[in-house]
């Protein structure tokens, strides 16, 4: 069956495409991965990239000032694979003409405004098979009676026109990141106005808080690289705002990149994880979450304790401290506050726990605004794939080796089957 156009107001003009071998749902670093790859291992098959944003972007919502990289640039999108490849790191400094620069910065670290570029520029090699501003719906099975499914209807819609459009595909990838992680203290009437997550902080806080002299109260929840990036981009740029970052650690807690912690992401490290019994694998991730999770790069924690410090220098009370962190804290509710007659005041309202002594204390304080660094929560394929799961394993998501979802025995053809990227960590480390 071929694809179709379909247009939102149910008009009959309807424009067929030829199936697709491959469509990537999501345009991010994974997908141009594979991209890349079949570009370089020349194969010629017809593949159709679909992104939401309307043009290609890196967490833009973290692209902060002096921000810098967390992993080694030679980890970028070719190099591991084929250090020959045209788009590695190294080959984009050379196009670029800053390659001797480059070196004589030497670091393996570059900005994350720099590797959003290179990200960029090697994303531009792709336009003639990239979409964008087209947002998946679903993706369903193509059934012919009982017969083993042999292709995927992928359902999208343009974010602006809303128009729909079905395509098939022999074979589809879901690459489509995170969704962000709001506290359920925070109930969604505050999303967007009075609570904003990391993901749209740069983008976000210049039309939020528009006054750089101004004076704001300012929360930030979390205690990982994003929250400290964040705490310290709104000391510089709101000089004169009181800013608390609330964790619920007892302390910021450094990230490990040591030497021997870091093989675990070496790719040969997949196959003896993906071996090891459902109970050892959680148990792994737990022990390496310093890793990544909730902690934060130790030179950046230096300049923090110095800001502090400084602080204390002037003054032994740090209640009084334009600028702190609060550890052993929990967000336990949050509500819009009103002035007289019901109508509201502009700050948000929140109850904190210091969980230090015993859960028993507590304190409400009002914001301007409050910002969450509370990470990701990566099960958006769950739903682009509900009309998928009548034919899973057991009817519940697993995933083979090579990352492709495991089908109930003779329901989906040879050559056919669905990838996911960026969500199987449980499985593959």
């Amino acid at each position: 069956m071929a694809p179709y156009a379909i247009g939102s107001n149910n008009d009959s003009n309807l424009v067929p495409e030829p199936q697709y071998d491959l469509v990537c749902i999501g345009f991010g670093p994974a997908s141009l991965a594979v991209a890349i790859a079949l570009h370089d291992r020349e194969i010629n098959r017809r593949v159709l990239f679909l992104e939401r944003q309307q043009h290609f972007s890196w967490h833009a919502g973290m692209l902060l000032p002096n921000a810098k990289m967390q992993i080694s640039f030679m980890k970028d999108l070719a190099t591991l694979r084929d250090p020959r490849s045209k788009f590695t790191f190294v080959n984009y400094l050379k196009t670029k003409d800053r390659l001797v620069a480059f070196t004589n910065l030497s670091t393996f670290l570059p900005s994350r405004e720099e590797f959003n570029d290179y990200f960029t520029w090697c994303a531009g090699h792709f336009d003639d098979c990239v979409r964008y501003g087209q947002e998946t719906v679903c993706v369903t099975p193509c059934k012919e009676g009982l017969k083993p499914i042999q292709s995927w209807h992928v359902l999208s819609k343009d974010v602006i026109s809303k128009r729909e459009t079905s395509l098939t595909a022999k074979h589809v990838i879901v690459a489509v990141g995170g969704r962000p992680n709001i506290p359920p203290a925070f109930p969604s009437n505050l999303h967007g106005s009075k609570v904003i997550h990391s993901s749209g902080y740069s983008k976000m806080i210049p039309n939020i808080l528009q006054n750089p002299n101004g004076s704001y109260d300012l929360a930030i929840i979390g205690g990982g690289q994003s929250a400290a990036e964040i705490f310290q981009d709104l000391y510089t740029r709101y000089p004169h705002s009181k800013i608390i970052l609330y964790t619920g650690s007892s302390a910021l807690r450094p990230s490990d990149d040591s030497p021997f912690v870091n093989e675990i992401f070496d790719p040969s490290r997949v196959d003896t994880f993906y071996a090891l019994s459902r109970e050892t694998q959680e148990s792994a991730i737990h022990a390496d979450r310093a890793t990544n999770y909730g902690v934060v790069r130790p030179e950046l924690l230096e300049r923090l304790y110095e800001l502090l410090y400084h602080q204390r220098l002037h003054d032994p009370d740090e209640s009084k401290w334009r600028c702190r962190v609060a550890t052993s804290s929990e967000v336990v509710s949050a509500r819009a506050e009103y002035e007289e007659g019901g109508k509201g005041g502009g700050r948000v309202r929140v109850g904190i726990r210091d969980t230090s002594v015993g859960g028993e204390e507590m304190s409400e304080l009002a914001f301007d605004l409050v910002i969450v660094g509370t990470g990701y929560v990566r099960d958006a394929h769950e739903t682009l794939l509900e009309p998928v799961k009548e034919l899973l394993e057991g009817r519940r998501w697993s995933v083979g080796r090579n990352y492709g979802v495991k089908f109930a025995e003779g329901t989906v053809g040879e050559d056919c089957g669905i990838w996911l990227q960026g969500c199987c960590e449980g499985s593959h480390g």
